[in-house]
């Protein structure tokens, strides 16, 4: 099951995100910043009866699908003090991660205007970090020179 947390751009995204075979959920406050669609996207996981999530930005490059679906058996394998699975590169955390009931009832509670960052950090005894060799997990894409850039960097890493 793919959600996709939409804000203002609902009506434009919608028909791709549909044909792709997704669904969306709206957050009524985009204006409330990033985490706040984070947690109207987990709303929607819960709701849907799912106790784990893989939870990626927009402004991230796709990784290897196999990287995806790593993350949740390895969280599954010790749910007791495991909450959440995160990537990183060269000791820099990324996306996507995986994200446990206990994880999201967290990033829930939380207000607002929290940052998935710093509860993250708050709770680092439950989050297991994996070392990929993939840069891609950490980069960030929000501007069209960026987006240039990181078609260099795809260019190089698949010759």
């Amino acid at each position: 099951m793919v959600i996709v947390v939409a804000g203002k751009n609902a009506d434009t995204i919608a028909p791709i995100v549909y044909a792709s075979g997704a669904s969306m959920v709206v957050n009524p406050e985009p204006e409330r910043g990033q985490f706040s669609s984070l947690q109207v996207g987990l709303r929607e996981v819960l709701n849907q009866g799912r106790d784990a999530a893989v939870v990626t930005l927009v402004d991230r490059p796709p990784v290897s699908t196999a990287r995806s679906r790593n993350s949740v058996p390895r969280l599954a394998r010790d749910s007791r003090w495991k909450w959440a699975v995160v990537p990183q590169y060269e000791g820099k955390h990324g996306h996507p991660i995986a994200l446990a009931r206990e994880m999201m009832e967290v990033f829930l509670k939380a207000p607002a205007t929290a940052s998935a960052r710093d509860i993250e950090h708050q709770h680092q005894e439950h989050i297991e970090y994996v070392d990929v060799d993939e840069l891609l997990v950490t980069i960030n894409v929000n501007t069209p020179e960026e987006y240039v850039a990181l078609q260099s960097v795809v260019r190089i890493l698949r010759d």
